[in-house]
């Protein structure tokens, strides 16, 4: 697992099992790096909500989350919570995103989650990207699962307040869950700031780090 150089930020691969859960997990980490590397390719996946007006708000979304970056976006029809009945399907699409090109940085689920769609994934993504920096987001949900992360993007209060704001805009199918809350995202990303001295961050959990510490 190689670490991520200054200025090396070329490309991104941000996996996600559900639409929405890239915004969530990592729309401040998206917002920050666009703007610092305009141009910069994502390579997204998405495991379900192919074909549906999730896709249509997924796709506006990242667009937006994603400001002059070179966005690829592909979501496909895996039925929500069953992806361990397709893992050969799922397994398929990390290798197909695989295929498209070496990223300097992968944002996906991590393996501590616990929904069984979003942990599935995160087994399968260090399967296909064995030599990466793979950041594994947290989401805020009924389950409970946030734990102690260990890698910081902190955010200023601009980036922090325009994330919740492009959540609201662009998740209406969302808005009903008791979870999905504007107090919820903010709140989390004070908490994390705290932690990384910042006033709002998201945070992170990385399986592997290797340090290049003569450069």
């Amino acid at each position: 697992m190689i670490g991520l150089r200054p200025g090396r930020v070329r490309r991104i691969a941000a996996l996600a099992a559900h639409c929405d859960d890239i915004a969530i997990g990592a729309g401040g980490t998206l917002l920050t790096l666009c703007a610092a590397h305009p141009g910069v390719r994502v390579d997204a996946l998405v495991l379900s909500g192919g074909g549906t007006a999730r896709e249509d708000e997924e796709r506006a979304a990242l667009a937006a989350f994603c400001p002059g970056a070179d966005l690829r976006l592909t979501v496909l029809k895996l039925p929500d919570g069953r992806l361990p009945a397709h893992w050969d399907e799922a397994k398929n699409a990390v290798e197909e995103l695989r295929a498209e090109g070496d990223p300097d940085l992968v944002v996906a689920p991590h393996r501590g989650d616990l929904h069984q769609d979003h942990r599935g994934l995160a087994e399968l993504v260090p399967t296909g990207f064995r030599d990466h920096l793979v950041l594994g987001y947290e989401i805020v949900k009924w389950d409970g699962d946030l734990g102690r992360p260990s890698v910081y993007q902190p955010l200023t209060p601009g980036v922090a307040e325009e994330k919740v704001a492009l959540l609201q805009s662009h998740y209406p199918s969302q808005r009903h869950r008791p979870w999905y809350d504007p107090e919820a995202f903010l709140g989390l990303a004070r908490i994390r700031g705290i932690e990384c001295h910042a006033r709002y961050a998201e945070a992170f959990h990385v399986d592997k780090l290797t340090l290049d510490l003569e450069n």
